[in-house]
């Protein structure tokens, strides 16, 4: 058997033609007589797409007030990241102003050293020059200029003028040598504190692009929860215009005059609410399979035992029965807007061109699949495009 997605154009052009076939093939005099002689059964009938109609309504109004309800949650998380977001904006100014203030004090330190180092140079050679002469003094040079004054008094203000000259050159460098130690001291105090301070402002930049994020998902967030309001109150527009029909198709049916136009329900607003066409498991999904070469799948194939019946998944028209190449023995329903199902793979078929179906009215019988299981081949067209049944379908 042929892959179903080779034939895809061919299908596309069976779709506008079967659609275009069978809406002039049906005449508006057999269709008067026909409501005519079955009034009771299309009052039953209209009255249960009505309440199924209300039933869809009710459902999708829950989901709408959910949808609100998830929106309101969202707009006040963003309301509180947003809050922590200019805190966490406010903590990281505060770093850069603790960061710049480190800066000054440390290149204050730098210079407060560089000019330590650099005095210290200058005083060298002087300092030098004098420990060598008090070194050349040695102890008896030492004394000998003790000796040298003319008198005691002399000699008691030279030894006293000698040992401060010494005590002074002490002082100064255990002086040079406690600054010098402080100033390394408290650099690197503040080295270790810009550190830390980097390593905060770090977390902190981490944090604020954490919230930066998570405001960024609740944004899209919302912004997915209003593209599903909206598409949500498409629906139950379109659904309300149906309901609208069917009460006055059901005013004419009462009235006992014959209805301009079948009693009818949209298949959109019953996105995900779609009976499954057979039971059984899903062996083959929507897109494209795996593998570089593989085809892209424009439908599902359903693993079922052999003697299951496939059912339609909502009112409809038979706009196609019988075979076609790829498909083997197909059914086309036809619900209307552009909106198609179609049940492939099957091994015979229990309906006629034309006939209007019933959701859930029996379709035909599976057969064989590409695999060579048994199963069903179906797929979904909406604005005559083909969308993943998956999504459509009532989750299982």
């Amino acid at each position: 058997m042929e892959n179903h997605s080779s034939k895809g154009s061919g299908l596309a052009v069976l779709l506008v033609w079967a659609s275009v076939s069978f809406a002039s093939s049906v005449s508006f005099v057999s269709f008067v007589s026909s409501v005519a002689s079955a009034q009771p059964s299309d009052r039953a009938r209209t009255e249960a797409l009505a309440r199924r109609a209300a039933e869809r309504l009710q459902s999708l109004q829950g989901e709408a007030d959910r949808l609100a309800a998830q929106e309101r949650t969202l707009i006040g998380d963003l309301r509180k990241l947003e809050l922590e977001r200019q805190v966490k904006g406010e903590e990281l100014k505060q770093f850069d102003r603790d960061a710049a203030k480190l800066e000054a004090e440390l290149a204050g330190i730098t210079e407060r050293m560089d000019a330590l180092q650099q005095s210290e140079r200058k005083a060298r050679p002087e300092l030098t020059g004098r420990l060598v002469e008090m070194y050349k003094l040695g102890q008896a040079r030492y004394l000998r200029l003790l000796l040298s004054a003319p008198d005691l008094h002399r000699m008691g203000q030279a030894s006293r003028t000698v040992a401060a000259l010494a005590k002074l050159d002490r002082d100064r460098v255990a002086a040079r040598a406690r600054t010098l130690a402080e100033l390394t001291s408290t650099r690197v105090t503040l080295e270790q504190r810009a550190g830390q301070l980097a390593a905060a402002r770090a977390a902190a930049a981490a944090a604020e692009g954490a919230v930066a994020r998570a405001a960024l998902s609740r944004n899209e967030l919302i912004r997915d929860i209003d593209r599903r309001r909206d598409l949500n109150a498409q629906l139950a527009g379109e659904l309300q215009a149906a309901q609208q029909k069917l009460q006055v198709t059901l005013r004419e049916l009462a009235a006992g005059s014959s209805p301009a136009e079948p009693a009818a329900l949209p298949l959109r607003p019953f996105r995900g609410e779609l009976d499954w066409p057979v039971a059984g498991t899903v062996v083959r999904r929507f897109g494209r399979s795996a593998g570089r070469s593989a085809a892209s799948n424009n439908g599902i194939e359903i693993g079922t035992a052999e003697d299951a019946t496939a059912v339609a998944i909502h009112d409809g028209t038979v706009a196609f029965a019988g075979a076609f190449g790829g498909f083997g023995n197909l059914v086309i329903l036809d619900h209307g807007s552009q909106t198609f199902s179609l049940y492939g793979d099957l091994l015979d078929i229990a309906v006629k061109k034309g006939a209007r179906l019933e959701r859930g009215h029996a379709i035909g019988s599976v057969g064989v699949t590409d695999a060579g299981t048994t199963g069903l081949y179906f797929e979904l067209r909406v604005d005559g495009q083909p969308v993943d049944p998956l999504q459509w379908l009532k989750k299982r």
